[in-house]
């Protein structure tokens, strides 16, 4: 299952079911989850692992 896909399936969930309150939360997760990835390799790393 490709990326594109599920990104297609959780918006036609979230359509379908009027559950667009889910849409920030997701939107949140995945911003931290790439601060994280790209800060794993950057000197701020020790800095941003404290806010956890």
């Amino acid at each position: 299952m490709s990326k594109v896909q599920v990104v297609s399936e959780l918006w036609q969930f979230m359509r379908e079911n009027k559950k667009y309150w889910l849409a920030p939360i997701v939107i949140t997760l995945v911003l931290v989850g790439a601060l994280l990835v790209l800060a794993k390799s950057s000197a701020i790393a020790p800095f941003i692992y404290t806010l956890f």
